[in-house]
Formats: C-alpha cells, structure tokens, sequence
C-alpha cells in the first residue's frame, strides 16, 4: 500500500487512507453500444458523488437530463379493434435508453365512454420496477365553456408525497397550463399552438416563466408520419429543458406530456 501511495504522489495523484475503497472502482461502468438499452446505476454511488440536496428516490436519473423522449408503445389490440386500451410510455433519455417505464391504470367503462377525459393513474417504474412517480388525473372537463373545472394532475414522488400540480388554465384562444409546487403556487406556464392538429409537422408547447416574457423550453410533439398518425395511437414526445430544473418540476413536465397526449393526440380507429 505504501509503495502505491508514493507512485501516486509521484505522479500528482491523491493518496488514500489505507481500507478507504478505491472510487474508480464505485463509477458506473460505460457501454460502448448505449442505444435501445435499459439506463441505471450499476451500483450506489459513494456520498461525495451525491448532490448536496436530497431528491426523491429515483428522480436522481433526471437531475442531469437537459432532454427526457417519452414513446408511446403501440398497442395492436386495440389499433385493430378500434378500441381504447391503456396506454404505456417508454421514458428514456438523449442516447435512448430506457430509464422509466410509466402503465396507466383505468378502467374499461371509463376508457370507453369518457375516453380522452377519462379518470385515470399513471404509474412510473424505473428499470428496477420500482414506482419513483404517481400520476393522478381526476374526471374533469376539457372545454372553454366550463372554465371552473378544467384539467388538473397531480404528481407524486415518491408515490404518496405530493410534489406538484399541471393545472389547465382558461383561455379562449391558446391552450395554456401551469406547473405548480405541493402548495399549488405557480412555477412555469405552458402554452401551446392554436392548432395542435400536428398533422404535417412537429406540435411545440413552449415552456415559459409565469409573466410568459422568457421561454426556458419546452415540450414537442414529434411527427411521425401520415399513416402512424391516423392509424395509430403512438406518439412521441420532447421534454426540453435546462439541465439544472429541479427534478420535481421535470416530474410534472413528464406528467404534462401525459395529459397532452389525452388532450390533443388520442385517438383511435373507431373515431375515424
């Protein structure tokens, strides 16, 4: 250990204590094919590679995504039968490997006869099948006719701690929403295009602070062809933000996909 120690010195490395592990042996190992595979920490990182804050468990894979995709898998029951089924999301980040998987839990009457407005939880999972975020949508409505009951979800991370809202405001031209914090006092808004058909091009939500003089990102929803958007349900979504938000409020962003997709990109065979 000795001799190590010195040759460290000798050249301009640090020396450790004796029993101290060695911290090149704690780095997450690297992937020289990073695509299409599942994202996480190989093992716990050692405490001085911990961010000084504490953030919920499991939101650690966000803290340094300045670009989260989220992909909607293709269901082909309900692509031939026309029907609603629940939806599932791949959650994956800039090199596109998987780092959350979210399930909607819903039932079938609601699916059928509220469907896009319909009541429903989210479900998010990292690749260890833990649930890091819960995703609750209540029954509400969806028009500018009815603006004291608007769209609202609620977010939780972890599941049973409440860490934001995405509450739909009233406007008579632009779809505009706002992420709150747990005391439902506004952070960001969102505002999207007065069409959101995205019928020959991408549809852009655009993340704003609260006076909506400075935009800090925002949300895309990518086209992906004719024939994928009027014969399936799958859509694929953009979360551009800057590196250093705080991972709650890139939780609700998450959850802000999700009730877009229900608002303005759900649809099936059988509303052809």
């Amino acid at each position: 250990m000795a001799s190590k120690d010195a040759q460290n010195q000798r050249r301009g490395l640090p020396s450790f204590p004796p029993g101290a592990p060695d911290p090149d042996q704690n780095l997450p190992a690297s992937s020289s094919n990073p695509g299409n595979q599942a994202w996480q920490l190989s093992r716990p990182l050692p405490r001085s590679f911990l961010p000084t804050v504490s953030l919920p468990p499991g939101l650690e894979y966000l803290s340094q995504l300045d670009l989260i995709i989220i992909h909607q898998q293709v269901e082909l029951l309900g692509m031939i039968l026309g029907t609603e089924t629940s939806n599932k999301y791949e959650i994956k980040n800039s090199l596109g490997q998987r780092i959350y998987f979210a399930v909607e839990e819903s039932i079938c009457f609601n699916r059928t006869f509220c469907s896009t407005l319909r009541s429903c939880t989210l479900r998010i999972t990292d690749n260890s099948g833990r649930e890091v975020i819960t995703v609750n949508r209540p029954l509400r409505c969806n028009s500018c006719w009815c603006p004291c009951y608007l769209q609202e979800l609620e977010i939780q991370a972890p599941p049973g701690t409440i860490v934001g809202y995405v509450a739909q405001k009233w406007d008579p031209f632009l779809p505009k929403f706002t992420i709150q914090n747990a005391n439902k006092e506004d952070i960001l808004k969102i505002v999207g295009p007065c069409a959101t058909c995205g019928c020959f091009g991408d549809v852009n939500f655009e993340v704003k602070t609260i006076n909506e003089k400075l935009t800090i990102g925002k949300i895309s929803k990518y086209w992906s062809g004719f024939v994928n958007d009027v014969f399936t349900n799958a859509d694929n979504f953009g979360i551009h933000v800057p590196a250093d938000l705080d991972v709650t409020v890139k939780a609700a962003m998450i959850g802000a996909c999700f009730l877009f997709d229900f608002m303005f990109f759900e649809h099936s065979l059988a509303g052809l």
